[in-house]
């Protein structure tokens, strides 16, 4: 008996030590290798949707990006610090604090995924499948584009400023690497070429068709516009060219002053070139989307914190017109006199001092069935807005208010662009043209002509 529990120990000995690395090495039941996991083009297209889900993350089109945009351009202001992303405002970045690192790691996360879609379907396709990949490259390539344009400009000095043939810019990576590979930045010009190169390889091959939530070939036009337009004078033909490509062709159309502010209800509305659609299922941001960040302190939900308002400098312009669209989707914040009376539990009332700071662009409309300005049981038995009853903002249609898509590129966007690349290029009738689109929005500001159109008009 003792001499087969010998054998017995020494057989699993020599198991343990000939065989212990293969017998821990089991892959989980979801595994997925990289190089193998687009056979096909249905599998290169489900990539696609996962990088369009992907772009929707709170950190990064889904809030953050837009964040950074309205506050460190002025637009927007915290009211109190302490509440969130206020150090974008504040301008407070350090490398252990307020890094907001997620827009590099989501840049280059995505461009792992794209730069992995555009290899394995050339991969593919040198095997010889028989499939027409032509608009899985288009996105691709035009995504990443979008993707690089928006690294470069959050970590590199802007094109005309300085030589951008000698500044950094980001890393430039067009195919997969390696985990243990450090690749150090490409120049600023390096990242700009590359980008103009992707444009340019997906315009003559990108579907013309609009798929709701995807880019496409007016989608390419609008992001090359914004790219020739950030690159300076010299390629303000070039920007020009790629808006009117999009104005001209039929496919949008602006809102009226009336359908404006009601547009913000809507998904894939004849404004919208390119918008990334927000699954209520699996991407709606609820506290952390834009609709709550832009809305008023406790305004319907427990979750509104008051994060960001509008600047003295935003509502100082929209106040030189009282007509402007704009303010049909702005209410007042807690500066105003009204929000003070509200929360001592008195009714809000017209001609109070109002601080018209919250914007509802992202929540679909500025009130509820319930406004939620109330405190006390009292105060709702009196038939006065309670902050414990809560309402529904309209969205844009969804189940959830607060899943409201993200507009990344808006035709309005192009009448912009070219009226300021048309009065760089000496053409002022064809700027002012081009901005009086846009500026009847603010009917009650004097109309824009061939003898007035200037810059600052057009900024």
């Amino acid at each position: 008996m003792k001499k087969i529990n010998l054998i017995l120990i020494a057989v699993l000995g020599i198991f343990a030590f000939s065989s212990c690395d293969d017998f821990l090495d089991v892959k989980p039941t979801n595994y997925g290798d990289s190089a193998t996991a687009i056979q096909t083009k249905a599998d290169a297209e489900s990539m696609i949707t996962a990088v369009m889900n992907r772009m929707t993350s709170s950190n990064y089109y889904g809030r953050n990006l837009l964040l950074y945009a309205d506050a460190k351009g002025g637009d927007m202001v915290v009211y109190s610090n302490g509440r969130g992303n206020d150090a974008l405002y504040n301008f407070n970045h350090e490398y252990n604090s307020g890094a907001y690192g997620a827009f590099w790691s989501s840049g280059y996360d995505l461009i792992l995924q794209l730069n992995t879609i555009i290899n394995r379907s050339k991969a593919i396709q040198e095997a010889g499948a028989t499939d027409n990949f032509n608009d899985v490259y288009g996105q691709a390539y035009t995504l990443r584009a979008l993707i690089y344009f928006e690294l470069v400009r959050l970590y590199g000095l802007p094109y005309t400023l300085y030589n951008p043939s000698t500044s950094l810019g980001v890393p430039l990576l067009t195919d997969v690497i390696d985990i243990k590979d450090q690749p150090t930045r490409a120049t600023v010009q390096a990242v700009y070429d590359q980008i103009v190169l992707d444009l340019e390889n997906a315009k003559d091959i990108i579907s013309t068709s609009t798929k709701n939530g995807y880019v496409n070939y007016y989608a390419n036009r609008a992001i090359a516009a914004r790219v020739y337009l950030t690159m300076g004078e010299d390629y303000y033909d070039e920007a020009l060219e790629a808006a009117e490509d999009v104005m001209d062709s039929g496919k949008f159309e602006l809102y009226t002053n009336e359908e404006w502010v009601e547009s913000w209800q809507k998904q894939f509305g004849s404004e919208s070139i390119f918008e990334l659609f927000m699954n209520p299922n699996e991407g709606d941001l609820g506290g952390s989307s834009l609709g709550l960040y832009y809305s008023r302190y406790k305004h319907y939900s427990s979750s509104a914190a008051g994060y960001y308002g509008a600047s003295d400098a935003f509502i100082a312009r929209l106040a030189e017109d009282p007509t402007d669209v704009r303010h049909g989707i702005m209410d007042f914040d807690e500066l105003s006199e009204a929000y003070t009376l509200s929360v001592s539990r008195k009714y809000y009332e017209e001609g109070l001092q109002k601080r018209m700071g919250s914007c509802y662009k992202y929540l679909g409309a500025t009130d509820t069935w319930n406004t939620g300005i109330g405190t006390s049981s009292a105060h709702k038995a009196a038939g006065l807005p309670y902050r414990g009853d809560y309402g529904t903002f309209p969205g844009d249609g969804k189940d959830t208010d607060t899943g409201v898509n993200i507009k990344v590129i808006r035709l309005s966007e192009m009448y912009l662009i070219a009226a300021e690349c048309a009065l760089g290029l000496g053409d002022k009738e064809t700027a002012a043209e081009y901005l009086q689109a846009i500026r009847k929005r603010s009917p009650g500001l004097a109309p824009a002509t061939a003898e007035t159109v200037t810059l600052d008009m057009i900024l």
